[in-house]
């Protein structure tokens, strides 16, 4: 409590800045704590409860405008990233795409009181194109809530702050370490269970972006060809690709294609968890042929990247000086 009230005297409004920036941008530096002693400091007349508000609202504006233009410019690339940290990483994605789109912008009044949602929320709306104007009222709005909730319960129990902050200092240690305990088992089943779900999916057939196209160009054996998107919200789908939800009880009726059809689900996951998913319960169903597609939507974006950079450089080549 000490460190923290001589850490606030001698840098004020500014380290709150720094430590909601940070925290904001991604690093484990969480700044509830340091708002809390700064609220119950306010009460005393130690610092000015404006212009920590003010502080927290423009660090935390500075680091969320930093990912919304990277959602903006870099898509779905940019949230995979951002999950990559989760040990359900493709129901990281689906979830976050899901919430946003049921919600949406509404999500940043609430985001920052949710563990790792304010990076996803924030990616999300510049993925979806949200204006900026109304992305900063929202992001802002959510900033005062979060810090505010933060600074009055600080200032409500400023007297017993002291007193709970020195006896954790003294046996928060041990509480530490069961904490630890428990959290190293729980991150030790989370990653055997996905490894098992994947090794449980590996049966399921992949096929890549060339053969998927061969066969919808050829179509010699006279078999249906459906591709199916389940990407939550499906932005920009693949051509000829069709929206499905994976809870559509389609899934157990083998009636909307033929059962010889050839069917290819892409998903925007990693290891393609979930279109695997749907390609095996589509082959339980009893169709035949089934299969996820190798790389899923972001193997299909790549490639229209690289096609469009060598069709850049080749009309560069092919363009004659001027006289």
């Amino acid at each position: 409590m000490k460190d923290i009230q001589t850490l606030l005297h001698d840098y004020g409004p500014l380290l709150v800045f720094a430590n909601v920036l940070l925290e904001q941008a991604g690093l484990p530096l969480p700044a509830y704590p340091i708002l809390i002693v700064a609220g119950a400091m306010a009460v005393h007349g130690d610092m000015a409860w404006q212009a920590v508000l003010l502080a927290a609202v423009v660090g935390s504006l500075i680091a969320d405008s930093a990912w919304y233009h990277g959602g903006k410019r870099y898509g779905g690339g940019l949230l995979g990233t951002v999950c990559r940290v989760s040990l359900s990483r493709d129901s990281c994605i689906r979830q976050t795409q899901s919430l946003y789109l049921r919600t949406g912008p509404a999500i940043l009044l609430v985001a920052k009181f949710l563990p790792g949602a304010s990076a996803l929320s924030t990616v999300m709306s510049g993925l979806t194109r949200l204006p900026m104007r109304r992305f900063l009222a929202f992001d802002a709005a959510g900033t005062v809530l979060w810090a505010g909730s933060a600074m009055i319960i600080g200032a409500v129990f400023n007297d017993m702050l002291g007193q709970v902050l020195d006896t954790l200092g003294r046996y928060g240690g041990y509480g530490l370490g069961a904490l630890g305990v428990v959290l190293a088992l729980y991150l030790a089943y989370r990653v055997f269970r996905r490894r098992f779900t994947i090794a449980h999916l590996s049966h399921v057939p992949r096929v890549t972006l060339d053969e998927l196209d061969a066969w919808r160009a050829a179509r010699e054996d006279g078999c249906d060809v459906v591709l199916l998107d389940v990407r939550a919200g499906g932005e920009d789908p693949m051509p000829g690709a069709i929206m499905f939800d994976p809870r559509d009880p389609i899934v157990t009726q083998p009636h909307a294609w033929p059962l010889d059809a050839r069917i290819v689900v892409y998903c925007a996951c990693p290891d393609e968890i979930s279109a695997a998913v749907l390609a095996a319960k589509l082959k339980k169903a009893g169709y035949r042929n089934t299969w996820a597609l190798a790389g899923g939507y972001n193997a299909w974006l790549e490639r229209n990247r690289r096609q469009q950079a060598a069709n850049d450089s080749d009309a560069g080549v092919g363009a004659a000086p001027a006289a």
